[in-house]
């Protein structure tokens, strides 16, 4: 596409680039020193590695779900489907916290998406090494394609297969137009500033790097080729996309490249829906202005159908 049609908005970030690269006053947010993601002091409340180090025959019957958050957020996106889970009982969830995330502004900057990914093996190989068989994972938006990534390099290869694989609003494709020049403008701008509002800048990163931008386009770019080539999941495998239909952040259309471009290990075609929702991670539904009797049910279908799956 002619670059000439982002002029104007090159010429804003021209402008912007006089201004400082970094942001400051980051004292009250996740950005800053003081505020960290909780499971770093407290994994035992997040991993179920950390919690159960020396796991009973009961224990590892139980089937595990690792839960994964998206770009610049933190585990406090899957808290509403952890404290859905603790009144159940066949499964366990398991929150993992992306390296680079949850930390300083310095952190998330000095990441790279082959970072965030590496929380996701370690809890999954400590997982299999205390004897557990029976592990799934969930991601949301970026956690997406971290996932699938894992699937088309080959990782489960040598690992335990995974028994479920749940993606909800995955971002393959992004609805935010300038994201994709953010390696032409990203420089000048040095982050971009996210719209988080009241608590919310205590689990989001309300300054975006434009290095870890960069780094989120590379991914998606990584898996959009994977997916034209087709990716093909371990056996025995299941796997469901939940797309919100409105995403205001992942075009649905990631969705459907991802029912396009992944089938099951005897050819099938892996299970997709389209969510009559405006929301970009429906299932996360605290700190949200405005939700809805339909946000809720969105949300409360979803879990049901995860959770009637691993408590089987």
């Amino acid at each position: 596409m002619n670059k000439l049609i982002y002029l104007p908005l090159i010429i804003v970030a021209i402008l912007l680039g006089s201004c400082t690269k970094e942001p400051t006053d980051l004292d009250g947010l996740l950005d800053g020193d003081i505020i960290m993601d909780a499971s770093l002091y407290a994994p035992e409340d997040y991993l179920i590695s950390v919690k159960y180090p020396n796991p009973s025959v009961d224990d590892l019957n139980k089937h595990i779900l690792i839960a994964i958050h998206g770009f610049s957020a933190s585990t406090f996106e899957w808290q509403e489907f952890q404290d859905y889970s603790d009144t159940l009982g066949p499964y366990r969830v398991s929150q993992v916290l992306l390296d680079g995330h949850g930390r300083t502004y310095e952190d998330f900057k000095n990441s790279t998406w082959k970072d965030w990914s590496q929380a996701i093996k370690r809890e999954y190989e400590k997982l299999e090494e205390l004897g557990y068989t029976k592990i799934s994972l969930v991601g949301s938006s970026t956690g997406g394609p971290l996932i699938l990534e894992l699937v088309s390099s080959g990782y489960f290869e040598s690992h335990t297969n995974p028994k479920y694989i749940f993606l909800i609003d995955p971002i393959i494709v992004s609805s935010i137009k300038i994201q994709s020049i953010a390696g032409l403008i990203g420089p000048m701008l040095g982050y971009v500033e996210a719209e988080n509002s009241g608590d919310e800048v205590k689990y989001w990163y309300t300054y975006r790097p434009q290095e870890t931008v960069r780094e989120l386009n590379a991914l998606m770019k990584a898996v959009r080729k994977d997916l034209e080539k087709g990716i093909t999941l371990p056996s025995n495998t299941y796997l469901k996309s939940f797309h919100s239909d409105k995403d205001p952040t992942a075009n649905s259309a990631s969705t459907v490249l991802i029912y396009k471009g992944v089938t099951s290990s005897n050819g099938n075609h892996i299970d997709a829906e389209i969510i009559d929702s405006e929301i970009h991670v429906f299932t996360r539904l605290a700190l949200r202005e405005g939700i809805t009797q339909k946000d809720i049910a969105n949300q409360q279908k979803a879990f049901e159908e995860m959770a009637t799956k691993l408590s089987k």
